[in-house]
């Protein structure tokens, strides 16, 4: 459903010296800097898929998303969504593509909910029947019915995303872009529209694209998960290989009514936190287990609590992000590039 193949895209900033005669300067021989912002990116979405999309402020997401959706031209490579090319097929690709940035909105800002939806509905000529259908069925699901007939300057943010979401999906789109979908929402608002999202994939089959720093949204909704770092994927895989890899090591900690200073670690383990009554040990579980390092400890002491944590996604992705999954990977190939993400030193003058 969507292929990208060497995806780069290469950013020109204008430089400008100040006051007039920068201006005067800046129009007659403008100058220029070059920015990679995404470098040889590929991968193949297939139909049905939910995918997480993975990356740091400035780590190329947003870019990449506006390449496919055909906002933006990339400088090279190639991108197919349906088999079209999405900036040269505009119209085509749009009516089977859904698109939500969680900074900005597609709906009228004075006007009511209820109309900004007609709006959309009448510019993708959906049937009035199924109109009204799906407006029955967003209301109900996303908990809209009190705000149709509320303007959207009025409405809370996660009453905004909540309407974002339906003018998205309003005309059923085979492909759902979306692009920090619950930035800045509370955890109630999060869920909703987590289990919105699950519920348009598992009944219509729809393609789903998450770019988001919340780790939660990733582990709730995606099963695989495309990571990528300074413009360059890094990984593309099951986000299970990814916490099998990087979640290996485990902490149990201890509450003990016993003196510390004698007790021998168990093989396997190293102590995180050593206090009068609490220890705290992490252990790689592909050397050890939780049940073999209690038996050693409690064999020695006399424990009165324990409790087993298991990693998260922040931590592990925390670890790839310091270099972890780079380490063994061949870097791809840039001839006379510079790196992504840094503004080049090179400056380009144009007449």
């Amino acid at each position: 459903m969507i292929q990208a193949e060497k995806l780069t895209k290469i950013y020109k900033i204008p430089e400008k010296a100040p006051g007039v005669t920068g201006a005067i300067k800046a129009l007659v021989r403008p100058r220029y800097r070059s920015r990679i912002a995404v470098t040889d990116v590929s991968f193949v979405i297939d139909p049905g898929e939910i995918v997480g999309y993975i990356g740091v402020n400035g780590a190329g997401k947003s870019t990449t998303i506006k390449m496919l959706t055909g906002i933006l031209l990339p400088t090279s490579g190639e991108v197919r969504v349906f088999g079209r090319d999405p900036h040269r097929d505009r119209v085509a690709n749009a009516r089977d593509i859904g698109v939500v940035f969680g900074q900005r909105t597609q709906l009228w800002w004075d006007l009511a909910l209820i109309e900004s939806l007609t709006m959309v509905d009448r510019i993708y000529e959906v049937p009035d029947a199924r109109f009204k259908q799906l407006i029955t069925e967003f209301s109900e699901t996303l908990e809209l019915q009190e705000l149709l007939k509320v303007p959207i300057r009025n409405m809370s943010l996660g009453q905004k995303m909540r309407a974002e979401l339906a003018a998205t999906l309003i005309h059923e789109p085979k492909i759902v872009y979306l692009d920090e979908p619950t930035i800045g929402l509370d955890l109630l608002v999060k869920e909703k529209i987590r289990e919105f999202i699950k519920r348009v994939n598992q009944r219509n089959g729809t393609t789903v694209v998450l770019t988001t720093h919340d780790l939660g949204d990733i582990e709730e909704l995606c099963n695989r998960v495309l990571i990528i770092d300074n413009g360059v994927l890094i990984y593309d895989g099951p986000l299970a290989t990814i916490k099998d890899r990087f979640g290996k090591y485990r902490q149990i900690t201890f509450e003990t009514i016993a003196d510390l200073n004698h007790l021998v670690v168990p093989e396997g383990a190293v102590v995180l936190e050593k206090e009068e009554r609490r220890l705290s040990l992490r252990f790689d579980r592909s050397i050890t287990s939780a049940s073999r390092v209690s038996a050693s400890v409690m064999s020695q002491i006399e424990v009165s609590d324990l409790s087993l944590t298991e990693p998260d996604l922040s931590m592990i992705v925390k670890q790839i992000y310091q270099g972890g999954l780079k380490q063994g990977t061949a870097a791809p190939e840039q001839s006379e590039m510079p790196a992504p993400g840094v503004v080049s030193e090179q400056v380009t003058e144009s007449g």
